[in-house]
């Protein structure tokens, strides 16, 4: 055995390490044997001569995450037993991962390969906890409600078909008149895109000469599952005229009042609007994205007048009709990250085309698949149908349109109201209530004028640069 004793300069002095070592691993104790047990299990020698070589500040936590990492992941090997666990080869360096994150409004290209690489990750690690799983009593509660599955892809595939439902249906009343608000769930992205449907001959059962079908969703009024009842129908809003406390009527598959159009009545109003939530909720300038929403569900308001066929009897009035597809593509498509940033851009003297291309984003990255099947769920624009009035100034969204199987019978100019006002000599600081931020009022600016001439001169969109006494 090592001697205790180490010779100095004052002669032979105990060595306190040596001492402690022999405390710990010597056969047993040196003193009082028969009255004190050894505790090499309960204190642990090479935790005790660790702490006692290191310092006072070791503990525990750096003992069990420093010297044995392998106790600290929950299923690796050996984790729970440090004797069990081998360690790692010299020279190896053993980074953990981190999770990117991924902005909910970005990019679809960029979206689906973070999320690829975050699931590689999440699948490492163990099942949620017990507590964050759902109950018995909310999974019947779920079940109960029949909800038909429409599982989101992650990413694109155009082999497979677009399919879309319509979850949910309510009553929205705006400053232009009830419309009625659809959310729908579709196979191609996570997002929920929304229909904002403009008919308010639905709230009514008089039967007129003159009438058109209702707009109303297949996929909504569908029978989802053998046992929902009529509150279920009722909740996700399939019902007929009004629903109020004494008027409950669940709507059935084949509810229409007339399949028929009469050939005197035009094709109904459609927008395929994109989501922006700097123009519509902030109410900027940069852009009329909400002066052009409200300006959408205005026109579709406006009662639809029908030549009589007598020059003794009065025109007909029928009620508006139109849907605007609310399509959450932020920035056109790029998400609402890279749109900041893109105006920070344009303030350095870029447009926003090259302010997009400068991201390394397309000059439009929006998709219109699921747009045109949302549509197509509601009756519209089916090839053997009437077919839509487009609302818009952008070719390539009409030619992508029409590429998707959407029949349009008119396209019709979004001028903005600026630049009308502009030519009648109108007042643009009047305020009206409106369906956004914006409201009534007209967007005008030097901003703005910069983006529409943008869009004009290099994205081809027709308007007439002519109606802008600034345009030059």
């Amino acid at each position: 055995m090592t001697s205790l004793l180490t010779r100095t300069a004052d002669g032979l002095q105990l060595d306190p390490d040596l001492a402690l070592l022999e405390a710990l691993t010597s056969p047993s104790l040196p003193l009082k044997k028969d009255k004190f047990r050894r505790r090499d299990a309960e204190l642990d020698p090479l935790l005790l001569a660790a702490a006692a070589a290191s310092g006072p500040n070791v503990t525990r936590n750096h003992y069990a995450h420093d010297f044995f990492p392998g106790v600290g992941l929950p299923k690796a090997e050996g984790a729970w037993d440090w004797s069990k666990w081998d360690g790692e080869r010299a020279g190896t360096t053993n980074q953990a991962k981190k999770l990117v994150y991924i902005s909910r409004q970005g990019p679809r290209s960029s979206r689906t390969q973070e999320e690829k690489e975050n699931a590689g990750l999440v699948s490492e690690f163990a099942q949620p906890h017990p507590s964050l799983l759902p109950s018995k009593r909310e999974r019947d509660h779920s079940q109960s409600l029949a909800i038909p599955s429409v599982t989101p892809a992650p990413q694109l595939n155009p082999a497979i078909p677009v399919k879309v439902t319509c979850m949910a249906r309510t009553r929205i009343p705006t400053p232009h008149g009830t419309a009625f608000l659809h959310l729908y769930h579709n196979n191609r992205d996570s997002k929920e895109h929304l229909a904002i449907v403009v008919d308010p001959s639905q709230f009514s059962d008089d039967v007129t000469s003159i009438s058109t079908p209702f707009i109303r969703s297949r996929t909504l009024d569908s029978v989802w599952n053998d046992t929902e009842t009529e509150m279920d129908r009722l909740t996700r809003g399939a019902y007929v005229r009004r629903l109020t406390p004494t008027c409950q009527i669940a709507s059935s598959p084949e509810y229409q009042r007339n399949s028929h159009i009469p050939d005197t009545i035009p094709a109904p109003l459609v927008r395929i609007h994109s989501e922006c939530f700097t123009g519509e909720t902030i109410g900027s300038m940069r852009c009329d994205c909400g002066e052009q929403l409200d300006e959408a569900i205005r026109l579709m308001s406006q009662p639809i007048i029908i030549p009589s066929q007598s020059p003794s009897e009065p025109p007909t009035h029928i009620p508006g009709r139109g849907v605007v597809i609310y399509m959450r593509q932020e920035g056109r498509g790029i998400g609402l990250l890279s749109k900041i940033r893109a105006y920070n851009l344009q303030d350095l003297g870029h447009d926003t085309v090259t302010a997009n291309l400068m991201l390394g984003h397309g000059a439009d990255e929006r998709g219109y698949e699921v747009a045109v099947a949302i549509l197509q769920d509601l009756g519209l624009g089916s090839s053997t149908g009437q077919g839509v009035r487009l609302l818009t100034n952008n070719p390539d969204k009409v030619r992508a349109m029409k590429k998707d199987g959407l029949k349009i019978s008119e396209r019709v100019p979004m001028v903005p109201r600026s630049w009308r006002k502009k030519q009648e000599g109108g007042d643009m600081e009047e305020r009206k209530a409106g369906a956004t931020m914006v409201g009534g009022d007209a967007v005008h600016g030097e901003d703005l004028d910069k983006y529409l001439r943008t869009k004009v001169l290099r994205m081809g969109h027709m308007l007439d640069l002519n109606l802008n006494l600034n345009g030059e």
